[in-house]
């Protein structure tokens, strides 16, 4: 199920991670992935690893259709357990050198810098500069982004997806707009939300969408069985609000970061209040529409 390259890699930057930073009580989370800086081949989580962040070479996804029958309503009483505090904790992937060294401001050029500085008004040439960082790291400590050193990294660049959405998530209209209810997964953006007409009735939330070689599919598809504690048949583990709406792709909680920079085996990622939020938003029937591409896809 994991190829060999990448269990080995994950593993030896996972050790590296360990020794370079304090010990918190548990291990790094997420594969890697190349950072743009000069003499910078890796990114790894930049604060100390800690027990809600726990490492997940993989995330609980259904590799299958489920088995669908009716839960009884002595199960859908049971609600998913809580997550652990700082579970869905902005933690930014940095070059491992500014980890390691524990720098307040970063010299290495990040692989959203163009976008970031675009966002922040800033010149931009796609090089880091004493400026940039300054912006970077204002926008950061604003946003409650850890560790702020101004890297404009996956997870600050999420953010500004995220604000910018706010307002009318389907200002390009790239989400067809129905009289009925449409969820709607942006994959160029990991957002999701749900609109009724041009009513916005849930979100838009940040959401982690399939890998490379298990993207989530896009086009139409339809919620056609929901199930409040469903558990993988892949991993053994919790998948919690699962509505499933392309044979065993669903939309569901995870108990980690959805700030990963590798993505999911197909599955959206939610963290676990949102995804209990859209449970109560959307009935088995409703639309689902998919488009666009993770970036690295």
């Amino acid at each position: 199920m994991i190829s060999t390259r990448i269990a080995h890699r994950s593993i030896a930057v996972l050790l590296t991670a360990v020794v370079a930073l304090p010990v918190g009580g548990g291990v790094a989370q997420a594969d890697p992935v190349p950072a743009a800086g000069p003499g910078e081949t890796e990114l790894v989580p930049g604060v100390p690893p800690g027990p809600y962040q726990p490492w997940q070479i993989d995330t609980p996804d259904q590799a299958l259709p489920p088995k669908v029958y009716t839960p009884t309503a002595e199960e859908d009483r049971v609600e998913p357990q809580e997550a652990a505090a700082g579970t869905y904790a902005l933690v930014e992937y940095v070059p491992i050198g500014d980890a390691v060294a524990k720098v307040t401001c970063s010299k290495q050029t990040g692989p959203y810098q163009r976008s970031v500085e675009r966002w922040l008004k800033l010149r931009v040439d796609g090089k880091q500069s004493a400026a940039d960082c300054k912006a970077i790291r204002a926008f950061q400590q604003k946003e409650g982004i850890k560790p702020a050193i101004g890297f404009a990294g996956p997870v600050t660049w999420a953010r500004m997806q995220l604000i910018s959405a706010k307002k009318n998530p389907n200002a390009a209209g790239k989400c067809p707009v129905r009289s009925y209810r449409v969820a709607c997964v942006d994959l160029n953006r990991q957002l999701t939300w749900v609109q009724k007409g041009r009513k916005v009735v849930f979100g838009p939330v940040p959401m982690r969408s399939g890998r490379k070689g298990h993207v989530t599919r896009g086009g139409w598809h339809k919620i056609y069985w929901k199930h409040k504690n469903h558990w993988s048949t892949l991993y053994n583990s919790p998948m919690p609000y699962a509505q499933f709406f392309d044979g065993g792709i669903a939309f569901h909680a995870v108990y980690g970061s959805i700030y990963t920079t590798l993505g999911s085996w197909g599955c959206v990622n939610l963290r676990l209040s949102d995804a209990r939020k859209l449970w109560s938003v959307l009935k088995t029937g409703d639309r689902v529409y998919v488009w666009g591409h993770r970036s690295g896809n």
